[in-house]
């Protein structure tokens, strides 16, 4: 399976970056990323990527980076733009669904760790410290808006961050963290109803003014149809249990990714496997 995944990205990467770098470069943006993927997709350090005994014996006739090359170049507006491109070129094609849904997933690190970027916060009923992976997922396109920061977070802020990405109307399912009036609204300016569960116990909102896209949330959540979209939440759970669990999936964060920008590439490097597999190879999950 991995060496049917790689041919897709391989040949996806060739054609997006289109022979794009930076002046007097010995290496284009394509071979830098084609080396990080090449490391993403088993699991290794860059410095593993950069050796050719760690290649198929086909490609040892070909120049790889240096450590120090890659370590320059992973930071250049070229590979993330490369990167992120590659990323979406696997879904640009598909529907968009009427439901998508919203969620976060722990990414603990060591609590002895030296990274001064990671945060302590809750994972999964404890404290931890690490990273989250904040998205919304639809059930065709995969993980559609997504952002890594640190543990300790607020859900709600980072949701502000993520709806601007959204571009159909529709429904927007998530639990009750995100009952906030300022995500409903601007959740309708994409002309999308938000609902969510009710943050606060008892029977009513409150004793001050509400968003009217919370309270019709409210409204839809009376009716079989808003109760239907709440009890499907669960599939972005699922979606986060694919991405984790499939052939070289989003493993726990490795020793040698750390600092919020290497676990940004790294998760967008699996990501990318990830679409390649929901996309090509088990197209049923979809």
């Amino acid at each position: 399976m991995e060496r049917e995944l790689w041919k897709r990205v391989y040949q996806m990467v060739i054609d997006i970056a289109n022979g794009s770098s930076i002046k007097r470069a010995v290496f284009d943006d394509a071979q830098i990323v084609l080396v990080y993927l090449w490391a993403v997709l088993h699991d290794r350090p860059v410095i593993w990527a950069c050796q050719k005994s760690n290649w198929p014996i086909y490609d040892w006739r070909k120049q790889l980076p240096t450590p120090s090359t890659m370590s320059r170049r992973m930071r250049t507006t070229g590979f993330q733009n490369l990167l992120r491109a590659v990323e979406h070129s696997f879904t640009s094609n598909m529907p968009t669904h009427l439901c998508r849904w919203i969620d976060a997933k722990p990414l603990p690190i060591g609590a002895s760790s030296g990274d001064k970027q990671a945060g302590y916060g809750y994972a999964a009923g404890t404290k931890a410290k690490g990273y989250k992976l904040y998205a919304i997922a639809d059930a065709y396109k995969g993980f559609i808006s997504w952002c890594v920061h640190p543990m300790q977070c607020n859900e709600t802020r980072i949701a502000l961050e993520l709806l601007p990405n959204l571009d159909h109307p529709g429904y927007l399912v998530g639990d009750s963290v995100y009952d906030s009036n300022n995500i409903y609204d601007l959740a309708a300016t994409k002309g999308i109803q938000l609902i969510a569960n009710k943050r606060k116990r008892g029977s009513g909102l409150g004793h001050y003014k509400h968003s009217e896209h919370r309270l019709r949330g409210k409204e839809l959540l009376t009716r079989s149809f808003g109760t239907d979209l709440l009890e499907k939440r669960d599939q972005i759970e699922r979606m986060f249990g694919q991405l984790t669990t499939f052939a070289c999936g989003l493993k726990p964060l490795p020793n040698w990714v750390r600092t919020k920008y290497r676990v940004e590439n790294w998760v967008r490097g699996k990501m990318i496997f990830f679409n390649v597999w929901r996309t090509y190879v088990s197209p049923n999950k979809i």
